[in-house]
C-alpha cells in the first residue's frame, strides 16, 4: 500500500506528520481466486489471521451485512506467498 506523508501544521506548531492511504483499486476474493486458480474457501482459510495493514479489507454493499473479501496489491502479494508456502507445507492440497 503506497502512503503519502504530508506535513499537516506549521513547523511551529510541533510539525503533525499524517499519513494518508493512496489505495485505488482492490480485488474481491472471487475475482483473486480465480485468478489464482484455487477457491475462495481456501483463500479465506489462509488469510484468517491478516489486518489491513496486510492489504485485506472488507467492502460492504448498501444491503450486505456481512461484507466481501478483498485485497490490495500487497495483499495479493501477501496470499500469494501464503498460497506458495500451503503448497510447500501440503503439495498435495490444492
Amino acid at each position: 500500500m503506497e502512503l503519502e506523508i504530508r506535513k499537516t501544521a506549521s513547523p511551529t506548531s510541533g510539525g503533525l506528520i499524517m499519513q494518508r492511504n493512496k489505495v485505488h483499486h482492490v480485488y474481491t476474493v472471487d475475482r483473486l481466486a480465480r485468478d489464482l486458480g484455487v477457491s475462495e474457501e481456501l483463500i479465506h482459510e489462509l488469510t484468517l489471521g491478516l489486518e489491513p495493514e496486510d492489504g485485506v479489507i472488507w467492502v460492504y454493499r448498501a444491503n450486505d451485512d456481512d461484507g466481501i473479501l478483498a485485497f490490495t496489491d500487497e495483499g495479493i502479494e501477501e496470499v500469494e506467498l501464503l498460497l506458495e508456502e500451503y503448497h510447500r507445507v501440503s503439495p498435495s492440497k490444492a
